[in-house]
């Protein structure tokens, strides 16, 4: 038994829950004294209380993360969808081929590649 070396990476719920099984188990150990007092029943179980509540706040600070996103999602959408009404106001307002709509990031009518037509072959050419 060691130490980990890299304790910033988060432990997979495989290995915690290897360690509550095994603070359960030792909790029915009666006679268990450890050497080291660093670990004792009473250390243990305070650890794993611990865990419990900063699972309980980290839980809590994800749902009021999801909460400020949302929130934030929104704001651009609606923010985007009134621009897009300010946009077609301008066009109704001053014309598709104004400087004002160029002004707010549309392209002028006039801009616009024409469509070319396509040629046909002659049929006296046809081979």
């Amino acid at each position: 038994m060691h130490m980990a070396k890299n304790q910033t990476v988060t432990l997979s719920a495989d290995t915690l829950k290897a360690d509550a099984d095994a603070l359960a188990a030792l909790a029915k150990i009666s006679d268990y004294k450890p050497s080291n007092q660093a670990y004792t029943l009473d250390k243990l179980q305070a650890a794993s209380g611990a865990l419990k509540d900063a699972d309980d706040a980290f839980a809590q600070v994800e749902a009021d993360w999801q909460t400020g996103r949302d929130a934030h999602v929104a704001a651009q959408w609606a923010f985007h969808n009134m621009m897009l009404g300010g946009k077609k106001q301008v066009v109704a307002q001053y014309g598709d081929d104004s400087d004002e709509a160029q002004a707010v990031g549309l392209t002028k009518k006039s801009e616009y590649a024409k469509p070319a037509r396509k040629k046909t072959p002659d049929p006296a050419t046809k081979k």
